[in-house]
This record gives C-alpha cells, sequence and structure tokens, in this order.
C-alpha cells in the first residue's frame, strides 16, 4: 500500500472474487453464474439503449422498478435497485449499523459480510453453524444485534424455511435482519411477503444468478418503505445514478420473460439434482443444495487437491482454506454437458488416488 492510504483501512482484508484465468479455456463452475446466456429480447433491449449513453440513467429507475414492484408483489416505494446485490448489503449495513448497533452473522456465509463491516467500523460477532452446516434458528431469538442471514447460505446451499427466519425477525424488533437471497429461486423460500408485515426485515435478491445478468450488476433491496428511504439516503450521497441504462434495460426486459426463467431455473435445478446423485454413488458427501450449487467432499482426496487436478483439467470449481470446511468444493452448476465432463474428470482423479 501507499504511504497515502488511510490507517482505517490499513488492516482491511478484501474480498476475495473467484478466479478468473485467461491461461487457458475451463469449464468454469466456480463463480455461481448462470450457464445460459440472456434472452434474445434482453439483448436487443441493451442494444437499444447503447444509443443513449450520452444521458444520465434515471437514478430511480423508474420502468424497471415499476416492473419489479409488480414481480414481488410490492409497492415501488419498498424497493431499491442497486449495482448488484452486494451494493444494497454495503448500504444496509451503513443504514443500520454502527458501533451502538452491531451485526451478528454465521461463521461461514457469504464471505463479504465481515468485509462490510470492517470497511465501515462496525462490531460484528460471528455464530458458528451446527455440525451439519445448518444455521441454529435458536442461535439468533432475541440476540440484541442487527443480522445478516444468507438464505440459502453460502457456500453451503443449506437454507431455513420462512417460519424460521420469521421467528427470528419477530424475536428481534429492535435490530434490522437482512436476509439475502441471492439463491433463493433454486428452491429455498423467499420471505418477501413477510415485509408488510415486520418493519425490521430487509429482503436483498440478485439477478445475476436466476436471471443470467451477473456481467450486468443488479440487485435489489425489498422492504418496509421506511427502511428503503434509508438506503435512497444513502445512494443519493453516494452514486445517485448507481445503475446504468443498459443494466436498467436488461432488467426489464429479464423480469419480462416469465416462461424463460422459469425453465432455465428448472433446468438447473435438475442438472444438480443429477450431478448431486452421481457424486453421492462415488462416494461423495453432498449437502443438500437449495442453490445453484453443491457444497461436496469426498474422503478420498482433500478438497484443495481436487480444486487443484480439476483445474489441471480445465474445470474450476471453488474451495475455501477455513478450516471447518476445507475439505470441501463448492461446484456451480452448468449445462449438463459441462457437469457431466466435471464428472468423468472427477472420477478420474479418484481412479487415480486409487492406483
Amino acid at each position: 500500500m501507499s504511504r497515502f492510504f488511510s490507517d482505517k483501512y490499513a488492516a482491511l482484508t478484501p474480498y476475495t472474487p473467484g478466479e478468473q484465468p485467461k491461461d487457458m479455456q475451463y469449464i468454469k463452475l466456480n463463480t455461481n453464474e448462470s450457464p445460459f446466456s440472456p434472452p434474445q429480447s434482453v439483448l436487443d433491449a441493451v442494444r437499444n439503449e447503447a444509443g443513449r449513453l450520452q444521458l444520465y440513467s434515471d437514478p430511480e429507475s423508474t420502468a424497471l422498478t415499476e416492473k419489479a414492484a409488480e414481480v414481488w408483489g410490492v409497492k415501488k416505494t419498498q424497493i431499491l435497485m442497486t449495482n448488484g446485490s452486494d451494493e444494497a448489503l454495503n448500504f444496509a449495513f451503513m443504514a443500520f449499523c454502527d458501533t451502538d448497533h452491531p451485526i451478528v452473522f454465521p461463521d461461514i456465509t457469504y464471505g463479504f459480510y465481515p468485509v462490510f463491516a470492517r470497511l465501515n467500523g462496525i462490531p460484528y460477532r460471528t455464530i458458528p453453524l451446527k455440525a451439519d452446516f445448518s444455521i441454529c434458528v435458536q442461535d439468533y431469538l432475541g440476540v440484541g444485534a442487527n443480522i445478516a442471514i444468507a438464505n440459502p447460505n453460502a457456500p453451503t446451499g443449506l437454507a431455513l424455511s420462512v417460519e424460521s427466519i420469521e421467528e427470528i425477525v419477530k424475536s428481534n424488533p429492535d435490530n434490522v435482519v437482512i436476509i439475502d437471497e441471492a439463491y433463493v429461486d433454486f428452491g429455498g423460500e423467499s420471505c418477501v411477503r413477510l415485509v408488510d408485515k415486520y418493519d425490521n426485515l430487509l429482503v436483498v435478491q440478485t439477478f445475476s444468478k436466476s436471471r443470467s445478468l451477473a456481467g450486468a450488476r443488479l440487485g435489489l433491496a425489498i422492504g418496509n418503505e421506511k427502511l428503503i428511504a434509508d438506503l435512497n439516503t444513502l445512494k443519493y450521497s453516494t452514486n445517485p445514478y448507481n445503475v446504468n441504462r443498459m443494466t436498467a434495460a436488461a432488467g426489464l426486459a429479464a423480469l419480462c420473460e416469465t416462461e424463460w426463467f422459469e425453465n432455465n431455473r428448472k433446468t438447473v435445478c435438475e442438472n444438480r439434482e443429477y450431478t448431486a446423485n452421481a457424486l453421492r454413488e462415488i462416494g461423495f458427501t453432498v449437502l443438500n443444495s437449495k442453490t445453484n450449487f453443491l457444497f461436496a467432499k469426498s474422503d478420498k482426496i482433500g478438497g484443495k487437491a481436487l480444486y487443484e487436478k480439476l483445474k489441471a483439467r480445465g474445470v474450476l470449481v471453488r474451495h475455501f482454506n477455513a478450516e471447518r470446511i476445507k475439505e470441501f468444493v463448492r461446484i456451480t452448476i452448468g449445462t449438463r454437458e459441462q457437469m457431466e465432463i466435471f464428472l468423468a474428470k472427477t472420477q478420474e482423479i479418484l481412479e487415480e488416488e486409487e492406483e
């Protein structure tokens, strides 16, 4: 770092994105992207908007927000569109957390939560997952702090029921509960229907996974109108034009493609179950995922070694060094062909280990 870098950030450990190597053509199963390109209508919408780039985008993303309100069944004043769901999460940490209002989240979860906390000088505490990697609801009841929970969780893929989330929200009336639903479209249950009932619930979703717009960077927060007003205060204090013209057009078009959306997420879920069953047949432990990825380990090879050997064969998966999960790899669900190649390469590696 330079000699000018502020001391308040000197100890900050940034989030590590999934690797994007360019030394060869890989089957990318490491960053939880969709294997499907956006539909033609989305590409056409982006192309049409590109001719207006000399003009600022609509700071309210009006057309997109109105369509999103229709899709999620809420008022447009209960939605904030953001530059990816990460921006919504960061705004929430900034808006509702400080030294007098700390935050808690699981010890194994989305890696950006501790980064956001440290970045904003927020005291935080992690709550260990149970031995089976599930969240213990009782640990969050009346916890006396703001809460962030990814549901389904990452990288485990496990999900809580809406009833469990409601129990947590209800027991913490004086704190904000942030439910990060990045993967909810692949088998989880959304808590959006609870936002009218609880003024302390903020739900965050993304267009990156099930709507194939990871490269567009589009997310949203849904909650009580006053919570959304708080987030808007931060948006208009940092970047009023946070959603660019082409992204807003892409998001609007994507929300109109209901059949395409349903077919693609159904295909991902089918490929997930196919892959999970195949891995179990060759001895893997596979958690019960409700996401577009699997979290799995083998007793025949360590997680890091499997990741490295797959990479050498042109298949990227994600490995984490944290002690409790270092024997696991996270496998994004791709097309059936991609999953068959992954399984074949994995079988090759296991056979080599037995020689």
